[in-house]
């Protein structure tokens, strides 16, 4: 992808992220990006890529905490996370997953623990590159501990939402606008490294309930922050989509899929595990089902070329 002059590049930069600022802060635009039906096209992942050397990244969402088996202790990383379960699938030929619990942007250029950066492994002759990143970007797990704190405040009412939204500038919108240039950099450099890939940007899923009707004390949110945060999860997703177009890299999503499955439903049917979990997987993460209805994304974007 070409940027013309440093100059130029910069500008453009500043432009995206006016973008991102402005579709934020649209609901339509935020609705349309997470349509379910949407997520059930194309394939069924029976494709093959032999000879096809495949890289995963990203953060706890896709290195899959806690699930059996935990192959790489520093970074909480299962076998059974949906890069392993869909390198399995598509019989690749080779398959580096360094994503690791905790991970930001920032882990793509820097080691983590043991874990060295995320981007080094990405080769001129990798063809297929996934990345999951942002979320920590944003502060999830710090949001989550804020609103959990502030719920005894009003239950019925949104005391998140009001704590962040105290400057009058909502701050859970501008830290994704403020992620998207960061998201983008990433991008830029697995082009540089490995200019024929493939790459998929693979969204979150759905954490909340998508009605907005909230489970508490199951999930210890005031019930109006409910939908708050549901649809901050969504405005993250429209800016990764976003994100990926500039980029020209595929969207994975995998908020659509998930739809019905969050961790308030009951155990027998989330996918999505709750502050407490039931099934072996970290709090507010997926849980083996989850990471295999994100693989199941994964492997119908790759069905389609376009």
């Amino acid at each position: 992808m070409a940027y013309g002059t440093p100059s130029d590049g910069s500008a453009r930069r500043h432009r995206r992220k006016a973008t991102v600022a402005a579709a934020l802060g649209g609901c339509a635009l935020v609705a349309a990006s997470t349509t379910p039906a949407a997520a059930h096209g194309g394939g069924h992942g029976s494709g093959h890529d032999r000879g096809t050397r495949y890289v995963a990244l990203g953060d706890s969402y896709t290195s899959g905490p806690v699930i059996p088996t935990q192959v790489d202790a520093n970074c909480a990383r299962s076998d059974h996370n949906y890069p392993s379960l869909a390198a399995a699938a598509r019989h690749v030929s080779a398959f580096k997953d360094v994503s690791c619990s905790g991970a930001t942007t920032v882990e793509m250029w820097k080691a983590q623990g043991t874990n060295g950066p995320q981007l080094d492994a990405v080769q001129r002759d990798t063809d297929l590159v996934t990345l999951q990143i942002g979320g920590n970007d944003v502060g999830f797990s710090s949001i989550i501990g804020t609103c959990v704190a502030l719920s005894s405040r009003d239950l019925a009412g949104n005391p998140c939402q009001q704590y962040y939204n105290a400057s009058g500038t909502d701050q859970l919108t501008l830290a994704i606008a403020q992620t998207a240039p960061k998201v983008d950099k990433v991008l830029r450099a697995i082009h540089a490294r490995a200019p024929h890939a493939r790459v998929l940007v693979v969204g979150y899923p759905d954490l909340l309930p998508d009605d907005g009707i909230g489970c508490y004390p199951t999930v210890p949110f005031a019930a109006k922050d409910f939908p708050y945060l549901r649809d901050t999860g969504k405005r993250l997703n429209l800016m990764l989509r976003m994100v990926a177009a500039w980029n020209g890299a595929r969207y994975v999503d995998t908020y659509g899929p998930t739809v019905g499955h969050d961790m308030c439903k009951a155990p027998a049917d989330r996918w999505i595990e709750p502050l407490q979990p039931t099934s072996p997987a970290a709090p507010a993460h997926p849980n083996a089902k989850g990471e295999a209805a994100m693989a199941q994304a994964v492997l119908n974007r790759l069905e389609r070329r376009h």
